[in-house]
């Protein structure tokens, strides 16, 4: 079983806020450019009540530093 459950993208984006990112950009509503130092920018491409599996947020979390326990 994966350690990540299904999410909706508004959580993982407060939750990406919470840890230290900040929206550099946006365009529309779906997609943000975020900036953290240190890290290189992420395009967090999701509408807000868009669900979030476990396999996207593994990849979304090895390019951010999210883990299960920030959700």
């Amino acid at each position: 079983m994966s350690r990540w459950p299904s999410t909706k993208a508004q959580q993982v984006l407060a939750a990406l806020l919470r840890i230290g990112w900040i929206i550099k950009r946006q365009h529309g509503t779906s997609h943000c450019v975020l900036a953290r130092p240190n890290w290189p920018d992420y395009v967090f491409a999701f509408h807000d009540r868009e669900e979030i599996g476990p396999k996207m947020l593994a990849r979304i979390a090895k390019h951010t530093g999210l883990t299960p326990e920030d959700l």
